[in-house]
């Protein structure tokens, strides 16, 4: 068996504004093991406020790749991986594919996912920008095919956010579902007065409306006529933490911040539990993560849409992307295992 590492840097289209800094560019390392005539391939990205930093994902890694490990070491060792999620995320997913691909069956199969499935309903995501662009953009996404369409909020005043989304109902209509993600901008008071003022909107949920270390402010918000989802909260609390506080009604499972694909089904299953509906998304990745996550939304059953259309936010990827984005839906793969091309000597 040969296990080997590489790390990779992807330029982004246009830089992205977070709470946490500018990210230009999506860094992480490639996981590769090969096993016979088996390959599996994963993807470590961390990202800067949701997981552990890229110096910390390759000391994580660093002990894999002796030549002595087996498969079933590789396996234990996911166990010790739990405070370094990107990391886990990359040995898990080469682990999940080369499975996946000895036993003939797709990887969302192998996630314990039904038999068939062809295509995830997916999002599209608009960044703040004036009302004029985001009508724009809304509108664009709707032609496009989307039914669903997410607007980053919380950089504005309260007054000046509800009146974009008011201008965007007004442009494409009450068909379309409207969801608005905070990224935990707001207070308590700016997220109740927001709340009341949404209210004839009809919106979806609304996303991290407070801080993600403030699971009594998202409790506090939850039972109105808006659905609160956490997102933020899952990396800065836990998984735990919001859905024993019943602080939530949805969850945004991403796969790079929960530890894998395994996880982000796991802890779906966990929120379906308790009434929670789960959403999974990715952490701008690259396409071999990216297409693991369209599994992992596969896998779970009963889907609402996904943000999982976000390869065209990168300028380059790892390899080429084999889904299609086709009505606002994006297809599943059915090639055995993760369905990417073996990228090791892709630059």
């Amino acid at each position: 068996m040969r296990i080997e590492t590489r790390e990779f840097s992807l330029p982004l289209e246009s830089p992205l504004e977070t709470a946490h800094g500018t990210i230009e560019h999506r860094k992480g390392i490639l996981v590769r093991i090969e096993d016979g005539d088996f390959v599996g391939i994963g993807e470590a990205a961390p990202l800067p406020g949701w997981t552990e930093s890229l110096p910390a994902c390759r000391a994580a890694l660093a002990d894999i790749e002796s030549p002595e490990n087996s498969l079933s070491d590789l396996e234990d060792a996911l166990t010790t991986l739990k405070s370094t999620p990107a990391a886990r995320h990359g040995l898990s997913l080469a682990l999940a594919d080369i499975r996946a691909k000895r036993d003939g069956v797709p990887l969302y199969r192998h996630l314990g996912g039904p038999e068939y499935v062809e295509v995830i309903p997916a999002n599209a995501t608009v960044g703040d920008c004036s009302p004029a662009e985001t009508v724009d953009a809304v509108a664009d996404a709707v032609s496009a095919g989307f039914e669903c369409v997410k607007v980053k909020i919380g950089a504005r005043s309260v007054t000046d956010d509800v009146a974009r989304l008011r201008a965007v109902r007004d442009a494409v209509g009450s068909d379309v579902e409207l969801r608005v993600d905070v990224n935990g901008g707001w207070s308590r008071a700016q997220a109740r007065e927001a709340f009341h003022k949404l209210d004839p909107l009809r919106i979806a949920y609304v996303e991290q409306p407070v801080p993600g270390d403030d699971i009594d402010g998202l409790a506090d918000l939850r039972c109105r006529s808006i659905r609160v989802a956490a997102d933020e909260s899952i990396a800065e609390a836990s998984v735990d933490a919001v859905l024993d506080a019943g602080a939530v009604d949805v969850l945004i499972c991403k796969p790079m911040v929960l530890g894998g694909p395994d996880k982000a089904v796991e802890v779906a299953e966990r929120a379906r539990d308790v009434g929670v509906s789960p959403v999974v998304t990715t952490t701008i990745d690259g396409v071999v993560a990216r297409t693991a996550a369209i599994h992992a939304a596969a896998a779970i059953p009963d889907r609402s849409a996904s943000g999982l259309a976000t390869g065209a936010m990168l300028a380059r990827d790892l390899g080429p992307d084999r889904t299609r984005l086709v009505d606002g839906s994006v297809s599943v793969p059915q090639n055995a295992g993760n369905g990417v091309a073996d990228t090791w000597g892709h630059r």
